[in-house]
């Protein structure tokens, strides 16, 4: 493993200088789920939760996560995101619903913290609109799965 870039000499945070490297076409992808009451998931799924469709509200919320992700890491860049795509998966068996979501950029660093603020925040957003009915909801497993570009590469999760 390489030095962590967010120490300077002395040892102490600082937001690393970007402004000498290329740009590069950049994309990231991170999951993550969210399980509960099987009631709770079909309600979900029917749309018939009292504060409105929970998957619409959590798409978006994903969207607007992406696109702060600056304003709520401390030493992340503020990026101007290209696109966010943020998909929902119904797994009944373990009464869970997966997100993914996947940032683009073409700029000077990666958005793998944008894809991973977004599954979170789509993760709190679905907790938030269904709390009334199921308070024991658990999020889980945010990850990063892959992200291509950048002078690091690709990288992808084996599992």
């Amino acid at each position: 493993m390489s030095e962590l870039s967010h120490l300077d000499e002395s040892g102490r945070a600082h937001m690393v200088d970007v402004s000498a490297k290329p740009d590069t076409t950049r994309e990231a992808t991170a999951r993550g789920r969210i399980t509960m009451q099987p009631a709770t998931l079909a309600l979900i799924e029917r749309g018939a939760v009292g504060k409105g469709d929970v998957l619409a509200v959590a798409q978006v919320g994903a969207v607007m996560a992406a696109k702060r992700t600056g304003s709520l890491i401390p030493m992340c860049h503020p990026l101007p995101i290209t696109g966010v795509d943020v998909r929902f998966t119904f797994d009944r068996e373990a009464s869970a619903i997966e997100i993914e979501a996947t940032a683009r950029i073409v700029g000077k660093t990666g958005v793998e913290m944008e894809a991973l603020t977004a599954v979170s925040v789509a993760a709190l957003t679905i907790y938030d609109m269904a709390k009334a009915v199921d308070r024991a909801m658990v999020i889980s497993d945010v990850c990063l799965v892959r992200k291509s570009g950048g002078k690091s590469g690709d990288f992808v999760r084996e599992s």
